[in-house]
């Protein structure tokens, strides 16, 4: 009986109506990341400075929730 219910939690038929979708987590970091990217953009002079500013428009919004975490004393 056991095996019974290993081959069906292991069969990718049972799992097919499960689906994560990440709810709004992804969102609100792809509105982050775009409005760090064209901030950081805008204000580079160079053209390495502008790649600079995509990869600082990456760890962004991780360094803002960082820094907030940090003053909430959490």
């Amino acid at each position: 009986m056991a095996e019974e219910k290993k081959d069906e939690c292991c069969d990718p038929k049972y799992h097919k109506h499960h689906k994560n979708y990440g709810g709004m987590g992804g969102g609100v970091y792809g509105l982050a990341f775009f409005g760090a990217l064209v901030y950081f953009i805008q204000h580079a002079d160079t053209f390495w400075l502008g790649v600079l500013g995509f990869f600082k428009a990456i760890a962004w919004p991780a360094l803002v929730i960082y820094k907030v975490l940090g003053l909430l004393g959490l």
